[in-house]
């Protein structure tokens, strides 16, 4: 649709005296009616909704969903995000009336099958991460990170020690900072070697008898894999720290290798980035967290225990950080990724970290001639490139990504990493074809073509969206949610 093609707001198709729907009407007495709700919070006059008739309510909301860009309408290399294409079979397993219709509040006998599952999930996320136990209540990858933050703090507080400092490299994700705020610790900011990785001098120096942990992202948001990882959890271990693995990226090494095996003591996994549940909209999200033997006790309760071939709740744990949510979890998105792990096996979780970081590669190779590659190196699931090449023409990043608009593509998440100027972000993950890597391939070197040759073209983009180029600090910071009319 082109941006002159302007589409009617449902108050603008509104018309008096048409109705999408017949309620009933209510038989609670008009009497007993006006008590329910204490006046109070009674409007005082009637609310002023659209009146629509329904075929015109359908094709207005349809004709917006059309408008959606979403993982299964289009390509979505949004990098550290992992927006891999969620298999549907995953949906149908969770709407299953044995899941999708018990109560957390039942006696654990009556859903036994429901808890070996969740048992079991533990079993799996342990294995690939090279953990003792894990704890599936966190319902986000940064509440995952608090909840691990906390079971940290909490060991040194058993050991009588307060350590109150937290060190995260520049190229952190911005909730490993936020999250160590949140959790009242205080932030050791150490910078990035010239190559990308960890500065062990840097790390050495702000290491100390006050260092309550690392927090490490590894392949990093660079798309890089930290050579030196044992060497850095010697440094943070010697100095009676613990290390905190940040899963985002965990679709690079997920099979391959362990964060356990590489000194970690802490771990979250992203269950709707690696392991294929819906992602995006504020939710649902799950960030399950594994830990090391020394870290059993402190996990929040309850736990699940299996004695013989039976399940059940176990909420006496001294040592417990207690709970960090309702129940046990988003347990349907829980179940999607159980059914994605028992879908792909040990041999199938291997070959989609294979497969995306072949993906990312392939795209850094096409394109590194025609875009700046910051790091010309071999990546993992992400590659990072830059405009510096078009700076000249004026051209930022920024005006790459929405040239992309018109052809069809969401743009890579760009300005971050912050430590890369004019950063963009590519993950194709596993999930897509040649083709479609070719296609978009195809389109940001027709852009960087476009910017040497008429950079009008690009600096003016998008110019065939339903609206043009938005003024996106004010939309952020003065937003208009409610009809005015």
């Amino acid at each position: 649709m082109s941006m002159g093609q302007k589409k009617a707001l449902i108050f603008e198709l509104s018309k008096p005296g048409r109705c999408a729907i017949d309620l009933p009407v209510s038989d609670v007495p008009a009497v007993e009616a006006d008590t329910l709700i204490p006046a109070g919070f009674l409007r005082q006059e009637p609310a002023k909704l659209p009146e629509v008739s329904q075929p015109d309510l359908m094709r207005h909301y349809t004709g917006l969903a059309g408008r959606n860009f979403g993982v299964d309408s289009g390509f979505y290399p949004l990098g550290s995000c992992t927006m891999k294409y969620n298999p549907k079979i995953n949906e149908d397993v969770s709407r299953l009336p044995g899941l999708a219709q018990i109560h957390p509040l039942q006696d654990s006998e009556t859903v036994q099958g429901a808890l070996e599952m969740l048992y079991n999930m533990e079993q799996y996320l342990a294995e690939i991460a090279g953990m003792d136990a894990v704890t599936m209540q966190p319902v986000a990858g940064a509440h995952g990170e608090l909840t691990g933050l906390k079971l940290i703090r909490a060991f040194h507080r058993h050991r009588g020690q307060n350590r109150t400092k937290v060190i995260v490299p520049d190229s952190a994700h911005g909730t490993n900072p936020a999250t160590a705020t949140v959790c009242g610790l205080d932030i050791v900011e150490i910078k990035s070697h010239a190559d990308g990785a960890v500065d062990l001098e840097a790390l050495r120096a702000a290491v100390g008898a006050d260092t309550a942990a690392l927090m490490l992202t590894n392949p990093s948001t660079l798309g890089l894999f930290e050579k030196n990882i044992e060497e850095i959890a010697k440094i943070v271990h010697d100095a009676g720290g613990l290390l905190y693995y940040d899963g985002a990226n965990a679709n690079a090494i997920m099979g391959i290798t362990r964060p356990g095996d590489m000194g970690f003591d802490v771990v979250h996994f992203n269950l709707h980035k690696t392991f294929s549940t819906p992602h995006g909209g504020g939710g649902p999200g799950s960030g399950p967290i594994g830990v090391k033997k020394e870290l059993i006790p402190f996990l929040p309760v309850p736990v699940i225990v299996k004695e013989h071939d039976a399940y059940r709740w176990e909420e006496d744990r001294p040592l417990s950080i207690g709970k960090v949510h309702s129940f046990y979890g988003n347990f349907g998105v829980i179940v999607r990724a159980y059914a994605y792990i028992r879908a792909m096996g040990p041999d199938g979780l291997q070959a989609a970290s294979q497969d995306a970081v072949l993906n990312a590669n392939y795209c850094l190779h096409r394109l590194k001639d025609a875009f700046h590659a910051p790091f010309d190196r071999f990546c993992m699931h992400e590659c990072i490139l830059t405009s510096k090449l078009q700076k000249d023409q004026g051209v930022r990043t920024l005006d790459i990504a929405k040239r992309l608009l018109d052809y069809g593509y969401h743009p890579p998440t760009i300005y971050f990493p912050l430590i890369v100027e004019e950063a963009m972000m590519i993950e194709p993950t596993e999930t897509e074809s040649k083709e479609t890597l070719d296609g978009f391939i195809a389109a940001m070197r027709l852009i960087a073509a476009e910017a040497a040759q008429d950079a009008a073209l690009v600096t003016g983009a998008p110019r065939t969206t339903v609206v043009g180029r938005l003024d996106e600090a004010t939309a952020a910071r003065k937003p208009v949610v409610k009809w005015q009319g």
